[in-house]
């Protein structure tokens, strides 16, 4: 991985849900520092450029989920870029934007060859047009991902899932709809909650994770930094109690990257509006960083 070209990917989309601001999130990331510090890790690190997203107050719509048309137009070109630097050995950092982007992410980098999806999240992103309370798009990536949800966002750049359940693994769940809830229990995800992290440990819930990847090449990471403690990440749209710790995540970050096997990752809903003296944009970059090769010693 450490020789791979680091392709940093802006998506200034907020289409997913009702909440304003996570369109700044990739602003707010590259104001904190992004590219100086993974070129001091020694990374060749090119920037992309946004992605281009419609204007979404020149867009009549009665509801999040009108959005489909646009988020799918995105999504196509998320999909794109991703594929294409996996052909071409480049590491896709995409930064978001709201999760609702992982349709597109994870859809490129699985194109050539399956992908361990590492999902780490405060929410379980499984609902269905049909399941979810609030019709937000960004809550239902996960079931489009698998072929369950509106065909315009599952058929995105080839037909079908994008990801097999069996080679998921949820962690940090910690809010789930009942409806959804059901949908995880009778699926071949593996979900760790916040009370297993309790109980287990991260370390131990980790290992376990990785164990799921063991027959594959490559993992992907998409990080909601929602999944973090709310007290350490003021700046999120959905924030929710009782989330990982700074050493915690951290560890995450640092395990993963010890792995050798991530080639790819997204990171999403960073709000600036909600945030305090950039505090989560700039926790959000030491987590890439980590993600990416820094070590303590």
């Amino acid at each position: 991985m450490m020789e791979q070209k680091i392709s940093i990917i802006g998506v200034p989309m907020d289409f997913g849900q009702l909440h304003r601001g996570v369109d700044m999130g990739p602003g707010a990331i590259r104001y904190s520092k992004l590219m100086p510090r993974l070129r001091s890790l020694g990374l060749a690190v090119e920037d992309r450029g946004d992605i281009k997203v419609p204007v979404r107050d020149a867009i009549e719509v009665d509801g999040v989920s009108s959005y489909t048309k646009e988020i799918a137009q995105v999504c196509k070109d998320i999909y794109m870029e991703g594929k294409n630097a996996i052909s071409e050995n480049r590491f896709p950092l995409f930064i978001g934007g709201d999760h609702s982007i992982a349709i597109g992410t994870v859809g490129g980098v699985s194109h050539e060859s399956p992908v361990g999806l590492l999902w780490i999240d405060a929410h379980g992103d499984f609902n269905t047009p049909e399941t979810s309370p609030s019709g937000n798009i960004h809550g239902m990536p996960l079931s489009i991902l698998i072929g369950d949800g509106e065909k315009a966002l599952v058929n995105i750049g080839r037909d079908g899932a994008k990801v097999d359940p069996e080679n998921i693994v949820l962690i940090g769940v910690r809010d789930l709809d009942e409806k959804e809830k059901q949908r995880l229990n009778t699926s071949d995800i593996t979900v760790f909650t916040m009370r297993d992290i309790d109980e287990q440990g991260i370390s131990a819930v980790l290992n376990k994770a990785l164990m799921k990847f063991v027959h594959l090449k490559r993992i992907h990471l998409s990080l909601d930094m929602d999944a973090l403690d709310s007290v350490e990440v003021p700046g999120v749209g959905t924030p929710v109690a009782g989330g990982l710790t700074y050493r915690e995540a951290h560890l995450l970050m640092e395990v993963l990257s010890d792995t050798g096997k991530l080639a790819s990752m997204d990171l999403v809903e960073l709000n600036p509006i909600l945030d305090n003296k950039n505090k989560t944009a700039s926790l959000a970059v030491e987590l890439i960083v980590s993600a990416l090769g820094k070590s303590i010693l």
